[in-house]
C-alpha cells in the first residue's frame, strides 16, 4: 500500500490562475497545480534553492526537485504548443502565519505581523 501524500506548504494562492496565449492554436489547457506553482515561484522568482524550496514547503528535496521539474515541463509544453495555463487543484495546505517566519515574506499573515511588529 502506497504512503499517503503529504500537504506542501504554500504561502499564498496565486493572484491569476489562467494564461492564455494571444492566438491560441487549441482549447486544451495544461493544468499545472497550486504546489507545482509555488516551486516555480520559490525558485525561479524568488531565488530558493531546492533545499530551501523543499524546507520551506515541508517536503523532501527529491519531492521539490520531481514537482519543480514537472512544472517546468507543463510549461514548456505550453510555450511551445500556445496551450492555456490554468492553475488549480493539488495536494497542499496554506501558510497558516504560525510559524516565527516564512522564509520569503509573502504571506499575508507574516506581512501583517511584520508590520505590527514595526510600528
Amino acid at each position: 500500500m502506497p504512503r499517503p501524500k503529504k500537504c506542501r506548504k504554500v504561502c499564498r494562492l496565486p493572484q491569476n490562475i489562467e494564461f492564455t496565449p494571444i492566438l491560441k492554436t487549441s482549447e486544451e489547457k495544461i493544468i499545472i497545480t497550486v504546489d507545482e506553482y509555488e516551486t516555480v515561484r520559490l525558485i525561479d522568482m524568488e531565488g530558493f534553492s531546492q533545499e530551501e524550496c523543499a524546507v520551506y514547503m515541508q517536503i523532501a528535496r527529491t519531492t521539490a526537485q520531481q514537482i519543480y521539474n514537472s512544472a517546468r515541463k507543463k510549461i514548456a509544453i505550453a510555450l511551445v504548443n500556445g496551450l492555456s495555463i490554468k492553475i488549480e487543484g493539488g495536494d497542499y495546505i496554506l501558510c497558516d502565519g504560525k510559524e516565527s517566519n516564512c522564509n520569503c515574506g509573502g504571506c499575508r499573515k507574516h506581512r501583517l505581523k511584520l508590520k505590527k511588529e514595526i510600528q
